[in-house]
């Protein structure tokens, strides 16, 4: 847990896939900060088998044990049901919600013409859904809590990943993580008049799904990048400070924090008469993409 600090004294904070890795780093840093913290996981593998309530409730005791305020909670935030359940149980017991930050995520890596079904659904159904399920739950509330007005803007914090670029045999997480991006800006726009705001974060720190790389191919090891550097930016979005931030993708990792660009066009054309094959074909790499590379394979290894 970093020193100790009142930044966010007055904070309910929720950490969906907060027993391990970047999770569990952010709610100490959270706590760290003075916020109450509510840590859920269904305490799983990495690729998403079994369960384990002892997960969420020993990161809740280290907290604790360090200072902190925490309480733990166990279950499937890709399930509407325990999504709801969990946001009324938070504002139950603490009699309010600021934040949530969802780290909760699964790995089942595969080439493309050989991936399991049962992988890609459960990948989607746990990255994606696992992400929309308790942000609908959470905003549902948030919406109807504000309808007096807000004291402060509550926010969002939904988890990407570098893969959403794409990833060599990572077509189910990189479609999820993916389809967090668009979530995030569709959603964000939805709820900024009711003072809720809705950001993206791409982190990059060594956790046990680094893990499941073989160690020659590693990207890094845990002391180049660890998780608790990317968990500052966490507590940012959690605060006052963070105020109007909203529909952003951002990055943290190692010693860097940045902005993401949306999706933008590199390159556009215009034929008045419309486009044809043969005038695509005679124009469209010269004089329409011009310098854009249109083989871009590399950037996805």
């Amino acid at each position: 847990m970093s020193s100790r600090s009142e930044r966010l004294a007055g904070t309910v904070c929720l950490v969906a896939g907060g027993g391990n890795g970047l999770g569990e780093a952010a709610a100490h840093e959270l706590a760290a900060h003075g916020a109450t913290v509510v840590v859920t996981d269904l305490g799983t593998s990495v690729s998403g088998d079994g369960s384990d309530p002892a997960v969420p409730e020993q990161v809740a005791a280290d907290i604790r044990d360090a200072g902190g305020a925490a309480t733990a909670h166990h279950g499937d935030v890709s399930d509407f049901d325990y999504a709801q359940r969990l946001v009324e149980d938070v504002v139950a017991a603490q009699g309010r919600l600021d934040f949530v930050a969802n780290f909760a995520g699964i790995l089942r890596d595969g080439m493309s013409h050989k991936l399991d079904p049962e992988d890609w659904t459960a990948v989607i159904e746990n990255n994606l859904t696992g992400q929309f399920a308790p942000l609908r739950a959470a905003c549902a509330h948030w919406r109807e809590a504000g309808e007096g007005g807000f004291d402060r803007q509550r926010s969002y914090l939904a988890v990407s990943a570098g893969a959403a670029r794409g990833n060599l045999g990572q077509a189910n997480y990189a479609a999820a993580k993916a389809g967090v991006l668009g979530m995030v800006r569709s959603v964000s726009t939805e709820l900024h008049r009711s003072d809720v705001r809705v950001n993206a974060l791409v982190p990059n720190g060594y956790t046990r799904m680094t893990e499941t790389v073989p160690e020659e191919h590693r990207p890094y090891t845990r002391e180049e990048m660890p998780p608790e550097k990317v968990t500052p930016m966490v507590a940012y979005l959690a605060s006052e400070a963070a105020e109007d931030v909203t529909g952003c993708t951002l990055y943290a990792g190692g010693d860097r924090v940045g902005v993401l660009s949306d999706p933008a066009m590199d390159a556009v054309g215009v034929e008045p008469d419309g486009w044809t094959l043969d005038s695509l074909a005679e124009h469209f790499r010269a004089d329409v993409a011009a310098d854009a590379e249109l083989t871009r394979t590399d950037a996805h290894f």
